[in-house]
């Protein structure tokens, strides 16, 4: 175990102003225990909990500029004026690399939450249970004031006029504040047609509506994402190894 070099890890450190001896909270153990309870407060999932700038491989050239865009993102931060919208298919690595540029303004010093979006839902429906030691206002609470706010695989669930009008507020409420949003979502913009033109797949649009997108266009920057699937790949590498 590493002993702190300012205080000896009594967390105190002791100093001579003048004549008098006294003490001030020791800044490194300080900083370490702030970090410590931002990253906790953050509810990055465990899953996630490896995931840095430094341990993301781009292996394709949109995933290069997608880091190179989320390094210029975390340098300029907080002085820029829209998120990041990471759009890709299964794979590419648009949550480590969202879940590595949050942490880096963590470490600047920010508040930030994740949410897989599909589990926001469940714990704001679950709010509405009697027995739930949480209210709506209370879940909801940090998800628009937090500084960052990660939203994961947006449009994983087929939009409701509930879910429609929840994401209305929280992205209305943090396109008011000024509050930063990063996204992700495996839905596109442009569909996958078949041969004979017609849509193979819905859009993101599809997905959420057109007045979300919209408002989404103006709150983030898109990046979108391309390449073979990571965990796919990392699986094929496994069963090739142990034959």
């Amino acid at each position: 175990m590493n002993t702190c070099n300012i205080c000896g890890g009594t967390g105190w450190e002791f100093i001579k102003e003048g004549e008098l001896n006294t003490a001030r909270r020791c800044p490194a153990c300080y900083f370490k225990k702030t970090q410590i309870k931002r990253l906790s407060s953050a509810l990055i999932p465990s899953r996630y909990e490896h995931c840095t700038l430094a341990s993301y491989h781009p292996q394709h050239a949109t995933q290069k500029k997608a880091k190179q865009i989320a390094i210029r993102f975390i340098e300029e931060y907080p002085d820029i004026n829209s998120g990041l919208f990471f759009m890709g298919t299964c794979g590419v690595g648009k949550t480590h690399l969202a879940v590595a540029t949050m942490r880096s303004i963590l470490d600047k010093g920010f508040s930030c939450i994740f949410y897989d979006f599909r589990e926001l839902l469940k714990k704001l429906q679950h709010s509405y249970n009697t027995e739930s030691e949480l209210t709506e206002e209370e879940v909801l609470k940090p998800v628009i004031e937090k500084d960052i706010l990660l939203l994961d695989e947006l449009g994983a669930q087929k939009i409701t006029s509930w879910i429609r009008d929840t994401l209305t507020y929280i992205i209305n409420r943090r396109y008011n504040d000024n509050k930063i949003t990063i996204i992700t979502s495996n839905y596109m913009d442009n569909p996958v047609r078949s041969k004979e033109g017609k849509d193979e797949e819905e859009n993101l649009t599809d997905r959420i509506g057109y007045r979300l997108r919209s408002r989404l266009n103006e709150m983030c920057k898109v990046v979108v994402m391309d390449g073979q699937d990571f965990r796919l790949n990392r699986q094929t590498a496994l069963q090739h190894h142990e034959k």
